[in-house]
């Protein structure tokens, strides 16, 4: 039995610092890790969709300018459905006025909107009477309410929007204007407040169905789907993590080690982004599940080698030392490619996704540095001990040296197969298509998505595009030509098959026009002249109650207008569609008007496209780095050059496969590729460098593909196992984005296993046939190692 326990060489003297300073090394990582920790006190949670977007954002600029220029557009809708099918009864009108004036008490309420306050116009010899439809003066006796749901299911303002065509479902509206101090808080407080509301009605009229939607309801959906992630998925992964490398390593302490690692990564990360101010958000509150996946892989393969070499004899520090001396250079590349790949999504067009990259490429670094330092003490003072293996006995045949064999001998087909595999999956990718639906980033169980969901089957759907129109002329919009510009707009817009509702001026103009006609139908349309129109708007103004005035609609100086236009929930690709159009009817038909379209829809709709093509575009450069980093680890041109297509190969399977069974690529997906490269790496590296020391050691590329399955094919299968685990408990999220991203990163580093289990070593066998130098004796010695030639 060997027993060889001589010191490392000079070069690598620093690399047994922890093994020979044990308990100096753990108190110097502990000390620095507990600094760096403290900062998470200084966290806090942001959950509202205008993180996902930059300051100078195009279209959040517009939306910005919509909302200045207008009262803002910030609403919660409440929608009502009574059991009975139609809300043109009694009871259900009743219930629409008491909770209408309910509404007004919602924390940051301006205006509430429904079928009650809706201010109704009609004539009455000569005065123009303006009140609430459902006004209590009125009793709702059988004719009142015939004539409310003539007027309801007649007017364009009101149907589709405050009441569905069928009057099964009527919506009370509420515009909030937040002080935006604490709008984590302030979203909060509004959905309590609203949650106490409905609790009240739903007692008190039981046989009626409610929901919640509108723009606050989408930001509280974001907090809701990343504080149930918080909740539900780290204790997962922390239990996945748990099961596994108990099963795999067999060792209750090498796993009580590796956790130490995992928790003081994760605790540091967050520590540091608390330190920088980086708050954390629907994206970042699940890099523990990240940080917990990698730093697996890096102790794996310290542990793994220790194991090995303390089978065949040698003591706890020297396995430890040649441990760390022989993957020190494959985990340092390995995590500065995988940080590469993260740090590249600082190309993302979305800062909450430069976030999630800048912290999953510090979590990897830290986990790094805990794996070749902290571990290796920990190692040496926990009680480890593993059965030498006898003298003489031959390590019993694996699965991994079978695969070897398998692999080897038939290379002849495994590559042209995996080549054909590879162009084949290539050639599905153009099937994929970029499109976000910000409706569907939440789960089907999620309570917003329900909503949604129910508002698009029963009166219309969420999205929607605010559309200002200026004038750039005081008083411009009572102009005649803008004002048949508009209706035409108007009619052109209801005309468009993804329409749902259009809340016009223009609507407003006609109803007066022939309100000032003594209701004569055929006066029901524009005024001629503008001191009329202008007129009619003053008197309509005067006579409006507080907090129902047009100033949603109108700006101050009467130069623009809004328009809002309500659609079915749209894809991106739909919706950039439908605002190309839009802008394409001003250009053609009325140039002389600026026109301005913009919503949370719209900015989600563009940020998918815009982001997918900034991480396309550095791709390359990940590339080039990721090669260089190669080449210069390996020491080798042709190794380097030869990593490069397994490397890439297991994104195009993926996507492929992808365009398969969904062909959507959302804003999640778009960084999948520059998230996984540098993982994806992780394999091709170990098994590299382990298949280069055989060939170093003077064997054929064959004996060094057996070689390498020997050594490293176990810890590669238990890395990628937990790896492929840790992405597919981020597919449980309930928000889509992170589901997505983890079901494909999940599939795509399942590839890179088979791909560098398949198709590398069937590219070495057949490019890799120079004869090398042989090394230094010291360097080809069995015992270090650990493995003798694997011979068939």
């Amino acid at each position: 039995m060997t027993t060889n326990n001589s010191t490392p060489d000079a070069a690598t003297h620093w690399l047994t610092l922890p093994t020979r300073f044990s308990w100096w090394v753990l108190l110097a990582t502990m000390l620095i890790l507990i600094a760096a920790s403290i900062g998470a006190k200084n966290l806090y949670f942001r959950g509202d969709y205008s993180i996902f977007f930059e300051d100078d954002n195009v279209q959040l600029r517009a939306f910005d300018e919509i909302q200045t220029t207008f009262a803002k557009s910030d609403n919660l809708a409440i929608v009502i459905a009574p059991e009975s099918g139609t809300v043109f009864e009694p009871e259900t009108l009743t219930l629409l006025q008491q909770i209408t004036q309910d509404a007004w008490q919602i924390p940051f309420s301006n205006r509430v909107d429904s079928l009650a306050n809706y201010q109704h116009t009609e004539a009455y010899q000569d005065d123009l009477i303006v009140e609430d439809l459902l006004l209590e003066d009125y009793p709702l006796t059988s004719e009142r309410i015939e004539k409310i749901k003539q007027i309801a299911l007649s007017e364009p303002v009101v149907k589709d929007s405050l009441v569905s065509r069928n009057g099964d479902v009527a919506v009370v509206n509420i515009t909030l204007q937040l002080p935006q101090l604490d709008e984590t808080a302030e979203i909060l407080e509004i959905s309590h407040s609203s949650d106490q509301l409905i609790a009240k009605y739903q007692q008190l009229y039981p046989n009626v169905e409610f929901h919640k939607a509108g723009i606050v309801a989408l930001n509280y959906a974001f907090m809701d789907s990343a504080q149930e992630d918080s909740m539900t998925l780290i204790p997962t992964m922390l239990l996945v993590i748990l099961v596994f490398l108990t099963a795999m390593l067999r060792s209750l302490l090498s796993v009580v080690a590796t956790l130490a690692v995992i928790i003081m990564s994760v605790l540091a990360t967050f520590g540091i982004s608390g330190w920088v101010g980086i708050f954390l958000s629907t994206s970042t509150v699940n890099i523990p599940t990240l940080v917990m996946t990698l730093a697996v892989a890096d102790c794996v393969h310290v542990i793994s080698t220790m194991r090995q070499y303390m089978k065949k004899g040698h003591s706890k520090q020297y396995a430890i030392d040649q441990s760390i001396v022989i993957n020190f250079v494959p985990i340092m590349i390995t995590s500065v490619t995988t940080a590469i790949g993260f740090l590249m999504m600082n190309m993302s067009d979305s800062p909450i996704l430069r976030d999630f990259g800048n912290l999953a490429a510090l979590g990897v670094m830290i986990a790094c540095f805990l794996s070749v330092s902290m571990l290796p003490a920990m190692l040496k003072l926990l009680p480890i001990r593993i059965k030498p293996q006898p003298e003489g006995e031959q390590a019993p045949s694996d699965v991994m040296d079978k695969l070897g064999d398998l692999v080897v001998k038939y290379r002849q087909w495994l590559l042209p197969s995996s080549v054909l595999v590879i162009a084949a999956t290539a050639a599905l990718i153009p099937l994929n298509r970029v499109n976000d639906e910000s409706v569907k980033y939440f789960d089907t169980s999620s309570e917003f998505r329900q909503a949604a969901d129910f508002m698009e089957d029963h009166i219309s759907g969420m999205t929607n595009i605010s559309i200002a129109v200026k004038t750039n002329e005081s008083q411009g919009i009572a102009d005649p030509e803008f004002l048949k510009t508009i209706s035409d707009f108007t009619d052109w817009l209801r005309n468009q098959p993804e329409t749902d509702h259009v809340a016009s001026l223009s609507d407003v103009y006609k109803r007066l026009n022939k309100n000032m006609h003594a209701d004569d139908e055929s006066y029901y349309r524009l005024p001629l002249e503008r001191e009329l129109a202008a007129q009619y708007l003053l008197l309509y103004e005067m006579s409006l109650p507080y907090g129902l005035d047009l100033n949603n609609q109108v700006n101050v100086d009467k130069s623009s207008i809004k328009m809002v236009l309500t659609t079915d929930n749209l894809g991106s690709v739909e919706l950039v569609d439908l605002e190309n159009r839009i802008y394409n009817w001003f250009a053609s038909t009325a140039p002389q008007y600026e026109v301005v379209a913009s919503s949370p829809s719209l900015m989600f709709a563009h940020i998918g496209e815009t982001n997918m093509a900034s991480m396309l575009s550095t791709l390359p450069i990940t590339l080039i780095l990721i090669s260089a980093l190669m080449v210069f680890a390996l020491r080798s041109f042709r190794l380097g050059m030869i990593s490069i297509v397994p490397n890439i190969a297991p994104a195009v399977i993926g996507f492929g496969v992808w365009a398969l069974f969904s062909g959507e690529i959302n804003l999640g997906l778009s960084v999948v590729v520059t998230l996984t490269l540098g993982i994806v790496v992780d394999d091709a590296v170990h098994f590299l460098s382990k298949y280069q020391r055989a060939r170093k050691m003077g064997q054929s590329a064959e004996e060094a593909v057996r070689y390498a399955f020997h050594t490293v094919g176990r810890a590669l299968w238990i890395t990628t196992v937990v790896l492929v685990s840790g992405f597919l408990v981020l597919a449980m999220s309930s928000f889509r984005l992170n589901a997505d991203m983890g079901q494909l990163s999940a599939m795509v580093i399942f590839l890179a296993l088979v791909v560098d289990f398949v198709f590398l070593p069937a590219l070495l066998m057949r490019f890799d046939t120079a004869s090398y130098a042989e090394s230094e004796k010291s360097e080809a010695t069995p015992a270090n190692n650990v493995t003798p030639q694997i011979q068939n």
